[in-house]
């Protein structure tokens, strides 16, 4: 009978550890003019073996334009201020925030085909919120293709395309059809969470319960 238990622990053992093995995926919606957006990103790229980045129309998924509703951008200003205050995370305002960065957003939907996304993603915010730099600024632009290795060229091809506006908003809609009501988005298995605070807990929780959090819904 011992010999049986033993053998089961064995097993038991041996799946925990194929478990662990076994690549964390993770799917990140994104607006680069979303200072949430920027607030999460280095989180999720830290918590997930591979993460696939999308561009998202913050616009359409939120039906409203910051640009167009000064109230509602100082909101956001505050509630941002204070989440980088609690995360220990720098915060510069982009002279140009709260309007969209429609060329820096195109070319990020390049270099996420291009497997880049994660480099460019990450180099653009860092532009933006840490250097208060405008990202649809050729030479910020310029700069972000170069920290994701992408050709200066293809970048700049991607970013003059109005064609991938049409994918953005479609991507917002169907987050909104899904109950999504803010960005960053996270996809993990079959569940969502959305805003910067649910994508964090998600990202912090998903090394001690990866299987738990792809079965849980909303």
């Amino acid at each position: 009978m011992g010999q049986v238990i033993d053998l089961a622990e064995r097993r038991e053992a041996a799946e925990r550890k194929t478990r662990r093995r076994e690549p964390v995926r993770a799917q990140l919606f994104f607006d680069l003019a979303c200072p949430f957006t920027y607030l999460a990103t280095e989180r999720v790229e830290r918590a997930f073996s591979h993460v696939t980045w999308t561009a998202t129309s913050s616009e359409t998924l939120q039906r409203r334009c910051l640009a167009d509703d000064p109230e509602g951008a100082e909101r956001v200003r505050e509630a941002a201020e204070r989440r980088a205050a609690a995360l220990r995370l720098p915060l510069v305002w982009p002279d140009t925030f709260p309007r969209p960065v429609t060329a820096a957003m195109r070319a990020s939907a390049y270099a996420a085909e291009q497997g880049r996304g994660r480099d460019f993603v990450l180099a653009a915010g860092r532009l933006a919120f840490c250097g208060g730099f405008d990202l649809d600024d050729p030479e910020i632009l310029a700069e972000a293709a170069a920290a994701a290795g992408i050709p200066l060229e293809d970048c700049f091809h991607a970013a003059g395309d109005q064609r991938r506006d049409g994918a953005a908003e479609a991507i917002g809609r169907k987050l909104l059809a899904a109950g999504a009501d803010r960005l960053p988005v996270l996809r993990v298995g079959r569940s969502l969470f959305w805003g910067e605070q649910r994508v964090g807990v998600a990202a912090a929780s998903v090394r001690q319960s990866t299987p738990a959090l792809a079965r849980r819904g909303f």
